[in-house]
C-alpha cells in the first residue's frame, strides 16, 4: 500500500503545487475569486488520482477486492501525502518566493471589509480581526496548519466517493454466506 500511497500522493501533490506555482504570478491579473476557482478546480482533478490509486491497490496487491474502510484510508492517505505537498510548496512561495503576498492579502481583507458596509465601528472591528489573522499567519505552524486544511476536505470527499464505488468483496464471499445461512435454516 506504501507504494501506491506514495506515488499517487506525490502525483497529485505535484500537480497541485504546479498549479500553485503557475497562479501565483498572476495575481495581479486575477481576482481573489478566479484565483480560488482554479485552485479548487485543479484540486478536484488533482485528487481523481484518489480513485485509480484505490483502484491499482485493489486489482494488484488485493487480487480485486477492498473493503470500503481499506479503501476509504487509501484515499485519505493519498490525500495527506498531496497535502503535505501543496502546503510545502505553500511554504516557500509565502516566506521566500513571494514575500510581498502579506500586503497584497491585507490590502484584499481591507477591500473586503470596506464592501460589506456597516458603521464605522464595525469596518475597524473587521479590520482589527483581519490585522490579528495577518500576524498569524505569519507563524509557520499556524501558516502550514491553515493550508494543509485547504485541500485536506476536497480530497476526503473524492477518497469517500472512491470507497463507495470501488469496494468489492472477494469473489465468492456472497456465495458463501448465502450457504452458511441455509445450512443454519
Amino acid at each position: 500500500m506504501r507504494k501506491t500511497v506514495l506515488t499517487f500522493g506525490l502525483i497529485a501533490g505535484a500537480i497541485l503545487s504546479a498549479m500553485l506555482l503557475l497562479t501565483i504570478p498572476l495575481l495581479d491579473q486575477i481576482s481573489v475569486e478566479v484565483g480560488m476557482v482554479i485552485g479548487y478546480t485543479t484540486m478536484v482533478l488533482s485528487f481523481l488520482l484518489i480513485y485509480f490509486g484505490v483502484r491499482t491497490y485493489r486489482d494488484g496487491p488485493l487480487s480485486g477486492s477492498i473493503s470500503f474502510g481499506r479503501a476509504l484510508g487509501t484515499g485519505a492517505l493519498i490525500v495527506v501525502v498531496a497535502s503535505v505537498c501543496y502546503t510545502a510548496t505553500w511554504e516557500v512561495i509565502y516566506f521566500k518566493l513571494v514575500p510581498q503576498y502579506r500586503e497584497r492579502m491585507m490590502s484584499e481583507m481591507i477591500k473586503q471589509s470596506e464592501a460589506k458596509g456597516g458603521t464605522p465601528a464595525q469596518i475597524e472591528a473587521r479590520l482589527a480581526e483581519s490585522r490579528q489573522w495577518a500576524e498569524r499567519y505569519q507563524n509557520p505552524l499556524v501558516n502550514s496548519a491553515i493550508t494543509f486544511m485547504e485541500p485536506l476536505p476536497v480530497g476526503l470527499v473524492v477518497a469517500l466517493v472512491t470507497a463507495g464505488i470501488l469496494r468489492r468483496k472477494k469473489q465468492g464471499a456472497d456465495t458463501q454466506a448465502f450457504a452458511r445461512t441455509a445450512a443454519a435454516s
